[in-house]
């Protein structure tokens, strides 16, 4: 059947974390026999109910009429004008929300079309229209981008650019690696990072919109975990909190990470009206729009105080694990220093020196400890020699991982 579909759907691989499940699935017997059994650190998702608030608003909205007839990819106005608010009160972001904001099944699902929406499929890589990609970053847009006929470019997040590399160091490196820049159509950032964790400074940001408007190119900013952080001093910020951002980029935002509503697959893009309502053209061919009573119950949660406090309830969870798990590497494991991030549920750990890659460390977990956890070089060339690990578990596994690794001679050393 293969001969059916088109090229570019041929090379995808399966998303890492699909993968990953289907090998925890085989080894979970005899995981289990030798006491054993698999504690999954490679989640990306919360593991916690939803607010109470919310739920209660879903069950209350699919007794209201019209609740289960067909809604519209925009997004119903009552939905649009709680983003609005949010926006408002937790950026001091001012959008319109009959041009400026559309809802979206999941930011994932956004992202993916808005990249269809954005290239134009060639088959030569040279001819191939170029998204500028955070590596190490969300192991889907790659994917995404070959999919759609492109070519993903990698920027480097490293140590020692703290995560914030020059871009115009990056475009000139792509000029002198034979790409024609003028086929550079958008470049996604996405603070706080999946995997690293890594935040940036308001004067990047500014750095990074400045370079789009030179360069004419558009500029996607991946916030799906702007609200899990850890110091108020340095709550991440909107990218269209920046002086003219707006004429050059657009914002996805989730409902799954920070009300820990994944499965609800919710989320919405805002930004530049043009993108916003050229993407929403596509959209209206693809789908017919989310679930109302879900729209309903999200419009409620978004910007009442339980929501709010249901968010600081999970961070200070989120940094009591990290504080748990960073402690047990350091003083039990022999971890030297590594980067330990003020926000996300993710931790960026090198491996043992003397495992050559991160593939062979994190297989060699799960096989004899049963600890799950995803190797670095998914996330792109420059993930390699590290793990990401996920502190969404509970305390009690956090401290069941340690005392495995450290019977099973998992030290640093």
């Amino acid at each position: 059947m293969h001969e059916f579909f088109n090229d570019y759907v041929q090379t995808l691989e399966t998303y890492i974390m699909f993968r990953i499940k289907e090998t925890v699935s085989k080894l979970t017997p005899e995981l289990t026999l030798k006491n054993r059994v698999p504690i999954m650190l490679s989640m990306g998702a919360p593991t916690a109910q939803p607010p109470q608030k919310v739920v209660d608003a879903l069950k209350s909205a699919l007794d209201e009429k019209g609740a289960h007839l067909y809604s519209t990819p925009k997004g119903e106005k009552y939905l649009r004008d709680a983003i609005a608010q949010r926006m408002k009160n937790r950026f001091g972001v001012e959008l319109n929300p009959d041009t400026e904001i559309f809802s979206l099944i999941g930011s994932k699902e956004g992202i993916a079309n808005f990249i269809r929406a954005l290239i134009n499929p060639a088959k030569e890589k040279n001819d191939k229209d170029i998204i500028m990609v955070p590596d190490p970053g969300y192991a889907s847009y790659g994917e995404m981008i070959k999919a759609s006929g492109g070519l993903a470019y990698p920027i480097p997040l490293t140590p020692d650019n703290k995560f914030m590399p020059n871009l115009e160091t990056v475009y000139e490196k792509l000029k002198n690696d034979g790409f024609d820049s003028n086929k550079v159509k958008a470049l996604i950032i996405n603070y706080p990072n999946n995997p690293l964790g890594a935040t940036a400074t308001r004067e990047y940001l500014e750095s990074v919109v400045a370079f789009c408007k030179k360069h004419h190119i558009l500029l996607m900013s991946d916030a799906a975990y702007v609200d899990m952080y850890f110091k108020e001093e340095l709550k991440p910020i909107s990218i269209l909190e920046i002086e003219g951002a707006k004429d050059i980029a657009v914002e996805f935002f989730s409902f799954s990470k920070p009300y820990a509503m994944t499965g609800w697959r919710l989320g919405w893009i805002c930004g530049n009206s043009d993108a916003v309502q050229i993407f929403g053209k596509l959209k209206s061919t693809i789908d017919s729009g989310i679930f109302k009573a879900l729209q309903k119950a999200s419009a409620e949660i978004i910007n009442s105080p339980e929501g709010d406090e249901y968010i600081k309830k999970s961070n200070k969870i989120f940094k009591r694990n990290q504080d748990l798990f960073v402690n047990g590497l350091k003083n039990e494991l022999g971890w030297e220093d590594f980067y330990v991030p003020d926000a996300t549920f993710y931790l960026w750990i090198p491996i043992p020196k003397r495992y050559k890659t991160s593939v062979e460390f994190t297989d060699d977990l799960m096989k004899k400890s049963g600890v799950v956890a995803v190797p670095g070089n998914a996330f792109g060339k420059f993930g390699e020699g590290f793990v990401r690990i996920s502190i969404v578990c509970p305390e009690e596994q956090i401290k069941e991982v340690i005392k495995r690794m450290k019977e099973d001679g998992f030290t640093y050393n």
